[in-house]
């Protein structure tokens, strides 16, 4: 097994500054970094504690910072290394065969959306844990979802399914729905449908909470409707979910990548300022019909980038 070269962990602030006096001692070098108590470096690896609490580590120096500073000196335990391990202690049922769901491109004014499902069994459930697999969320590299992404296809031997949806597919489809979460709810449906075809003795599936569980049922043909589906917040954190949104990401970067090129501009994720900029400048071109191919229409953006007023939103 390769040597992990990211972390992420959660610390109290008293943690923080603890840790922060020992890596001074150490000569690690401190920084500022945006939204951070501080940032510190030591050759190759780099560690940030932000003001959320969240504190991450990165380099080839990660391994040894976690297990011969961290662990010991500030968190009193050992697990890194071990994660497969304790986690099957503390939650055994995610290593008994099911299956789990999840989506990017949500919030991303440009690009599709996309929903994945992934199927794990215990020795995938271990193997994925091992090669690092955890929510995309946490992962801000896109070169290591692709690489993530790579090695769930291979374990999962096609036990999974990705369904992406373009831009201009997804604006009709709100057009028909008129409600993110019933959209949401079909895509859920649809890519768990295709898993169940390959899977078909699957017993559940589990996804995070959005709407009403019973929307996703509505939609779920017969064979969907023959297993447990759960849904329930933080589901990002069983190995099935977590796999299933790394497919989904690495699709969504890779699809968000060739809009862009058809665009002839590259197009910023998420929905901030960079997004209005870029939306803006395309709508200068050519009005509604220049942003159509390439985003979410019932987003605000769209209105901004147009200068016209927004229109009431439905109940």
């Amino acid at each position: 097994m390769a040597t992990k070269t990211s972390y992420v962990n959660t610390l109290a602030a008293k943690q923080i500054e603890q840790l922060r006096e020992i890596l001074v001692a150490k000569g690690w070098v401190f920084a500022d970094a945006p939204y951070a108590h501080w940032r510190a470096k030591l050759d190759k690896t780099s560690v940030v504690a932000y003001q959320s609490g969240k504190l991450t580590a990165q380099g080839r120096g990660t391994a040894d910072f976690v297990q011969f500073i961290l662990e010991p000196e500030v968190l009193g335990e050992v697990r890194f290394g071990y994660e497969h391990i304790l986690a099957e202690q503390e939650n055994p049922e995610m290593f008994e065969p099911h299956a789990g769901i999840d989506e990017s491109g949500k919030g991303d004014y440009f690009g599709p959306l996309v929903i994945a499902t992934a199927y794990v069994d215990g020795p995938t459930a271990r193997t994925l844990l091992e090669a690092g697999v955890a929510d995309s969320k946490t992962i801000k590299s896109d070169r290591k979802i692709r690489d993530l992404a790579e090695i769930i296809r291979r374990e999962l031997c096609g036990r999974f399914s990705v369904v992406p949806v373009g831009p201009e597919a997804y604006n009709r489809l709100y057009s028909s729905f008129r409600n993110v979460n019933r959209l949401l709810a079909w895509g859920h449906a649809k890519s768990l449908e295709n898993l169940l075809e390959k899977v078909p003795d699957c017993p559940r599936a589990i996804s995070d909470q959005f709407g009403r569980k019973e929307t996703v049922l509505r939609a779920l043909q017969e064979r969907g409707r023959k297993i447990e589906l759960i849904q329930r917040t933080k589901a990002e954190s069983d190995i099935a979910v977590a796999a299933a949104s790394i497919l989904a990401r690495a699709e969504f970067v890779q699809r968000l990548e060739q809009l862009g090129h058809s665009a002839g501009v590259t197009l910023p994720k998420g929905a901030g300022t960079k997004v209005l900029e870029t939306a803006r400048e395309m709508a200068s071109r050519g009005g509604r019909k220049a942003l159509e191919p390439f985003a979410k229409m019932h987003f605000r953006t769209t209105y901004k980038a147009l200068g016209i007023p927004e229109p009431p939103r439905e109940s």
